[in-house]
Parts: structure tokens; sequence; C-alpha cells
């Protein structure tokens, strides 16, 4: 059984997060993408879990939950700050959990060290190896996925408040973390390049915080399981079963608001080589540049680019299909209804998105849109498309037109307010 699931997205009950974000328009939202199971997101919340505790029904011996025929797990991400070493440490982990029972004696624990009402993300007094500790303690069953592990701020390798290896964040209690999210900066292929990573398995999941028209399963995990339940699913994932675990869906690293460095009220994008050059240093502020996720890999990776490692789990490069069809159509705004009628023609037809910019033939999409929008599907598809890198909050693009990439690859940083790059040793 062919599943694909999302297992990490926030409810309307999160900061900056649609209104949408309810159950109604999650389920919507998974049938239009192709998604069987999602994650609930904010477990934690109060409001958040009386909703879904009313409305969702459990579907009997399998862990997992159903709304409007979409199959639900029971989700949630904390944040944790607490000092380590001298610094402040700000580490976000993604929690599952099979049933309503488990995610009380959750809630209750963690009430301890935060308000769980302010947000759908509560921000929590704690340790990392002190919350998986608690966590284990109330059921072995409980999965902790550590979270966006290169964003700058919350990642456990951020270049901001992370660590340099899991198990310094982790200390004792990584013998129960067998799952890392990339992020939208990062793909396996980057993972790959750390041998420390190789026993853990790799999940890709949206983050998202609207339902549509593109954001939810812009990255996901594909499992061919015998039985849909929780435990089946947590099973794959901690044996990193590549009969089960198929593949994973990721959006290219570069369009992830943080794969290069920079400062975005700079206007300054740079290459990790660029930005060590300098020091780190903006050259335009001469503040501290934000290092974004490919600089931290390289700092760490201990394999050249290339490496694949025997036991790989593999994984297929995306983008959203509303997203290509703006881009073509050279629309930038968050809500076209001309791109949607675009979108929506193709799903309609093909009866989500994932089998349009998965597996449908040229031929078979050129009955249903124009040729310019099949060429870019089958581009991205095929990893023909190039990007200009998101950095420092600021999501990446992707390129159709080789003039317009040629622009980007010409620009230069003008570094004009100092005599040489050795005014930045030392800063």
């Amino acid at each position: 059984m062919k599943v694909v699931a999302d297992l990490h997205l926030h409810s309307k009950y999160s900061r900056a997060t649609s209104r949408q974000m309810n159950l109604e328009g999650l389920s919507r939202g998974a049938k239009v993408k192709g998604l069987d199971v999602l994650g609930t997101g904010d477990f934690t919340n109060e409001f958040w879990f009386k909703e879904i505790r009313k409305k969702l029904k459990e579907v009997s011996g399998s862990g997992l939950l159903a709304y409007e025929d979409v199959h639900f797990m029971l989700t949630s991400e904390v944040s944790t700050i607490f000092d380590f070493e001298g610094r402040i440490r700000k580490i976000h982990h993604i929690l599952h959990a099979p049933s309503f029972e488990i995610v009380e004696q959750i809630n209750e624990n963690l009430s301890k060290y935060g308000n769980l009402a302010v947000d759908g993300r509560p921000t929590l007094k704690l340790g990392a190896p002190e919350l998986v500790e608690n966590l284990m303690e109330i059921s072995k069953d409980i999965m902790i996925t550590s979270a966006h592990i290169w964003t700058p701020w919350f990642g456990v390798f951020g270049s901001k408040s992370g660590f340099d290896s899991i198990e310094e964040c982790y200390q004792d209690q990584t013998k129960h973390i067998f799952s890392l999210e990339t992020g939208l900066s990062s793909d396996p292929a980057m993972n790959w390049r750390l041998s420390a990573l190789d026993k853990f398995t790799l999940l890709s999941n949206s983050d998202s915080h609207s339902p549509y028209p593109w954001r939810l399963g812009r990255e996901a995990n594909v499992f061919d399981l015998k039985k849909l339940s929780y435990w089946e699913i947590l099973d794959v994932i901690k044996r990193k079963d590549k009969k089960s675990f198929l593949f994973t869906i990721e959006v290219e690293p570069s369009y992830g608001k943080y794969h290069f460095d920079g400062h975005r009220n700079c206007d300054v994008c740079l290459e990790p080589k660029q930005s060590k050059k300098l020091n780190n240093i903006c050259p335009k502020c001469r503040r501290k540049l934000t290092v974004g996720v490919l600089h931290r890999v390289e700092d760490l990776a201990d394999r050249p680019e290339g490496f694949v490692p025997k036991d790989a789990i593999p994984f297929k490069s995306l983008l959203p299909l509303y997203e290509i069809i703006s881009h073509v159509l050279g629309i930038e705004q968050l809500y076209s209804r001309r791109v949607i009628t675009e979108q929506d023609k193709l799903i309609e037809k093909f009866g989500n998105e994932f089998n349009v910019v998965l597996d449908v033939s040229r031929e078979e999409l050129l009955k249903v849109s124009n040729p310019r929008i099949v060429d870019a599907i089958i581009k991205v598809r095929e990893g023909k498309v190039n990007y200009i890198p998101g950095y420092d909050g600021i999501y990446g693009k992707p390129v159709f037109s080789r003039e317009e990439f040629k622009k980007f690859k010409e620009r230069k940083i003008k570094i004009s307010a100092q005599k040489s790059l050795s005014d930045f040793k030392g800063l």
C-alpha cells in the first residue's frame, strides 16, 4: 500500500498561520495534493486538542485518526530553550504519539515548563535531553524527530544556537532519536556528506502554515506499507527500511529560505566561500551575516559532494505546481485566480497534484495545459531548473530563463567602503 505522508505542519492556533489550517482545510488540501496521512500539528495547544479530539475518529487498532477519508497522526512541534556551555540553545523537536491518552500525559508533563496555550508551538524552558527523557517515561511509542536540523535559529545544527553533533545536543538520550528532518534548505544528498548521520532516518515534511494552494505537502515521505498504522510507520522509520520507505519528496534546497548566507535588509546573498573571505561579515552594514545551511554543511561534512551511503533512502526533487505555473506566467502574487485555474484544470483531470508533477506523461499533460507550463513541469521533474538561492528568511526562486539566471550569476557584491578584504579580519 503506497502511502504519502506529511508529518509536520501547524494548526490555525500557531503564529503566522492561515485560518484555513483547520481539519476541513487540511483534509481538502491533502486530497488536492495527493497526501494520505497528515500530522495534526499543535496537539500541545488546548484549543486545538479539544477540536481534534471532538472531530477526529479513531481508526481502530491503528494509532491513527481520520477525517473525511484523510488519515491523521497526532503530532506537535515544541521549542526547547536551555543553556549549554555558556550559550543559549533553541532547538525545535517534532513529537508523534499514537493516542489521545498519551497526548494528555505529554501535555500535562510539558505544561510544567512553559505556557502551552500561548502558541501552537510552545517554548519550553527545558533541555533537549530532559525533554526526550520525560517523554520516554510516558511511553516508548512516542517518536521524537529533531526538526529542520539545519535552520540557523532553531535547528540542531543551526548556525545561531545549534550544535556540531546530534550527540552533543541530546547527550545520553540520543539512543531514543532515530529520525531527523532535513528542512527545506537541505536535501538528503547534503546530509549524506556527514557520516555521523548515517544511523538516522531522514524525513521530509512541509512545516506548512497554509493548506492551499501549495505549501501543504511541498515535502513529504512515501512509504509502501503492509498495513496503514502508526506503529507500521514508526517501525519503517526506526529500522530505516528501504523496501518500505520508498523515497522522500523534496524541494530543491536553493528554494529554501536559508540555503545561502546573507543579509536580507542589505540585499546581500553570498555563497559560503564568499562569506568566509569576509569573515562572515556583511559587506554593506558590517554586521554578522546569517550563516545558512550550505555553509554549515560544508563546515561539518567529512565526505565529498555526491557521496551516497549504501543504505540511503532515495529522494525526488519537485516544486509545488502553483509555483511552477506562477513563475511560467510571470505572476508573483500569492493567490492568483489565473494560476489557480490552470492548476485546477490539471488536478481535476489527473486526480491530484503529485500525479501531475511526478507521473503523468508530457503527451497527456499537453492535452490539458499549454506547452510552456508542461515544459516547466517536466524540467522540474527531471531536475533541469536553475534556482536563485534563498537566504536570511527569503525564499529562493526557480528560473526557467537562461538569461535571467545568467544575470544572477553575473551579479557581484561590490565592496567599496573598505580598502581590502583584510578590513574584515577580526570583526
